[in-house]
Formats: structure tokens, sequence, C-alpha cells
């Protein structure tokens, strides 16, 4: 299938799209939450790796990273709104069959975002590196103060952040749309991705208010030491095929 024109959203399209993957979440809260769950239960294994092998520095690195893998991860959460948006029955074992559909295409796509994570990772690294090592890698008691605080933190904090935004900007604009794309369309990973950077330029300030709703979601999920995740990850995802349809769904797919 080619793909149509993107559509122009209205800047507040993002609210709606929350607000219809709220009603999602909890039409099908067994499916959502364990999703969440599992989410939940993954970044906090990862956090405490970094912990016990005193890796606590790469902790902002990990949380930067889940907003590059975080699309691929949600394609249940895509697969039981479409479900629901079809009128169709939504179990457990529906979702979690969903990425066989385009299994391939979704297998490449995940590759480029696995590469993206872990070139982020490496940058990190570099960084810390960089800007850590005459005093080498503070203790984790210190370690906020180090960075706030202190002219080598502070220089990592802005570095990394520059870096980060532009990596996780270009990541954005290439998956903001494309697993979703790819569930109903049969077209190839790199399709779906040039019709994410089109949606994206055809509706910047909408998106971009998309970007920023979902990097305080995710915040919100660390701050709360990832039980956040259990609703913020299933919200993202069910809004995330609401932003697909209003973008490039067809009238069926629409609300």
């Amino acid at each position: 299938d080619s793909m149509p024109r993107p559509r122009r959203v209205p800047l507040d399209a993002p609210w709606n799209w929350l607000a219809a993957g709220w009603l999602d979440l909890w039409t099908v809260p067994q499916v959502s939450l364990a999703y969440g769950a599992a989410f939940a239960l993954s970044a906090i294994g990862l956090a405490l790796g970094l912990w016990l092998v005193n890796a606590h520095a790469l902790f902002l690195a990990l949380a930067g990273g889940f907003m590059l893998v975080g699309p691929l991860v949600a394609v249940g959460l895509y697969e039981a709104s479409r479900r629901l948006r079809a009128k169709r029955p939504v179990g457990m074992s529906d979702v979690l069959v969903a990425p066989l559909a385009a299994r391939g295409q979704l297998a490449f796509f995940g590759a480029i975002l696995l590469f993206s994570f872990m070139a982020w990772l490496q940058i990190a690294f570099l960084l810390l590196m960089l800007f850590m090592s005459q005093g080498g890698l503070p203790p984790a008691d210190v370690f906020v103060q180090t960075l706030l605080f202190t002219p080598r933190g502070l220089g990592l904090l802005v570095a990394g952040s520059m870096v980060g935004f532009v990596i996780a900007s270009v990541v954005f604009a290439m998956s903001a749309v494309a697993v979703p794309i790819l569930l109903v369309k049969r077209i190839d990973a790199v399709t779906a991705m040039r019709a994410s950077m089109a949606a994206v330029m055809a509706n910047p300030k909408p998106m971009a208010l998309w970007a920023a709703l979902i990097v305080v979601m995710i915040a919100a999920g660390f701050a709360t030491l990832m039980v956040g995740f259990v609703v913020a990850f299933p919200l993202i995802g069910h809004a995330t095929w609401h932003a697909y349809a209003d973008i490039y769904g067809t009238e069926q797919e629409r609300p």
C-alpha cells in the first residue's frame, strides 16, 4: 500500500489522543496494566543492574533510551486500540500475536531503534569519560550534587542534554507513528519511517507538544520509582495509536 498525505491536525490534538488513550486503557485494563507492569519491572531491573555494577552514572542515559525503544515495545497496545476501534474482542493472546502481522519489517525497525539506543549509550559513556575522567565517577550518594553543582558536572549535563535532544528528536520523528503504520499497511519499514517523518513535518507544533507530553510522562514514571510506568506507558501507547489514526487512519479508524 502507498501512504496517503498526512492530515494536518490542530495544536491541541495531542490532548484528544491522550483522552482517547485513557478511555482505551480503562476499557481493557487487564491488557493495558499488564503491559505497564511489565515495562515498569523491566525499568526497575535495568536500574538495579546499573546500581549493582556501580554504573549509576548511566541512569539518565537509560532514561533517555527508554524513549528510543518504547515505540516498538508498545506494539500490543496499538493493536488493542485498533481492535477497540473496530469493535473486535481484545485479549492478551490477541495483542501478543500482533507483531506477527509485520514481523519482518517490525524486526528491521526494531534493529534500527536498538542501534540508536546502543549508539546513545555509547555516546553517554564517552561523555562521562570526557567530563569525569579526572576524578573518576563520583559515588552514587554524591552523583546528583556533582552533576548539578560542579563545572564538570554541569558541562556533562549540558553536553548530554544537547546530544540527547538531537538523537531523541530524530528517532521521535522516525518512530512517532511508524509502528502503527506497519501494523495495518503492507509497506516496508523505511517507507513507514518516511511517513512518520512526513507526519511530524506536516504537524510540527502538535507533534512537538506530543513529544513534550511523552517526556513529562516518562519523567513522572522515573520520579515515582518506576511505579508510574504502570499507567504512563500504556497511556502513551494507546494515545500513539490515536495519533496515527488522526493523521493517517481511515474513516473507520478515526474517532
